[in-house]
């Protein structure tokens, strides 16, 4: 407290939160649609959950989400990402709860299309009466008129493209969708989605262990598209991501987490890192990647240790495969 009269001093305040927002600068910006600007590194709302493989589950135990999401957004990063399926509906009203109204600069995004048949798995479903209701349901909880960024949360090789963009696009020109999202698509789903309409972000899994889409963010790096990076520390491989950035971690003394995000913010202009945390001091880390600038040696030993890598054993999944249209029922 101050006596009275006295004036309470903002300099060091107002000279630290400088010094934090400095340090999510260097980690780049990137345009959305080449129009909604966001810093590169963002957050993944899901682990203030306590959920399994199905991403069904209560809030953690002992932790504040509101404290952390607020954190978040205290340390510079504007880009927050959620879905739908996760909780169901919890996990966007903790964002809601938190951070509503908005500041200005923060962005949501958002994901839909899946459902839990039975605990552990997962229904696409990509009707038009579905994905209508699954925005609708996301804009209510979210407490927003428009969702920033809504990504269909799994493109089904035997489901047409073509039709499900075609409901998100009529949704976007209704102004419920500013951004149409794809996530673990494939090039030749994005060039068919974006004969349709625009695709403004990919989000597939990443990470320095793990580049099985390369192919995917080159393509979105030629186009403009930005690529979510999700899983970008590797989750459940975390021994892959020591063999490949380990070294280079312990000789500059810092995190291997630090050294797997930076290597992500240099490997594209359009890829944006979404780790997610429920610990301050981990969220904290994770922005501190923003600052280091790996040197061409360490890429390179970087790399080398991904070269003698073995194979990725294929992923198990929750989702099982798209059930077809309701009879008499179109997809757009």
């Amino acid at each position: 407290m101050t006596s009275k009269g006295s004036t309470f001093n903002l300099t060091p305040l107002i000279r630290c939160l400088k010094v934090i927002m400095n340090v999510i600068e260097q980690g780049g910006r990137f345009r959305i649609g080449g129009e909604l600007e966001v810093h590169r590194l963002a957050y993944g709302a899901l682990h203030l959950l306590d959920v399994g493989p199905d991403a069904f589950g209560p809030p953690a135990p002992n932790v504040d989400p509101s404290a952390i999401l607020r954190r978040v957004v205290e340390l510079g990063i504007d880009l927050i990402d959620t879905a739908d399926v996760y909780g169901p509906g919890t996990n966007e009203l903790q964002i809601s709860k938190a951070l509503h109204p908005y500041p200005d600069r923060v962005t949501i995004s958002t994901k839909g299309c899946l459902t839990r048949s039975r605990p552990g798995e997962l229904t696409p479903h990509y009707d038009r009466g579905h994905i209508r209701s699954a925005v609708e349901g996301s804009l209510r909880r979210l407490k927003l008129e428009q969702i920033a960024v809504w990504t269909l949360h799994h493109v089904d090789p035997t489901t047409p493209i073509e039709d499900v963009v075609g409901t998100l696009a009529d949704l976007r020109h209704e102004g419920k969708l500013r951004h149409i999202g794809l996530s673990k698509a494939s090039t030749d789903q994005l060039a068919r989605a974006r004969a349709i309409a625009p695709i403004s972000m990919v989000q597939n899994r990443y990470n320095v262990a793990d580049r099985r889409d390369d192919a995917v963010l080159n393509y979105c790096e030629q186009h403009g598209i930005g690529f979510m990076a999700f899983f970008p520390l590797a989750s459940g491989r975390f021994d892959r991501l020591r063999a490949c950035v380990g070294d280079v971690a312990a000789q500059r003394g810092v995190s291997i987490q630090q050294i797997a995000l930076a290597w992500l913010l240099q490997r594209s202009p359009v890829l944006i890192p979404i780790p997610g945390t429920r610990h301050f001091a981990e969220l904290e880390d994770n922005v501190a990647a923003c600052a280091i600038q790996l040197g061409v040696d360490e890429v390179a030993q970087i790399n080398a240790r991904y070269g003698d890598l073995p194979p990725i054993a294929a992923d198990p999944s929750p989702i099982k495969p798209a059930e077809p249209p309701p009879t008499g029922a179109s997809a757009r």
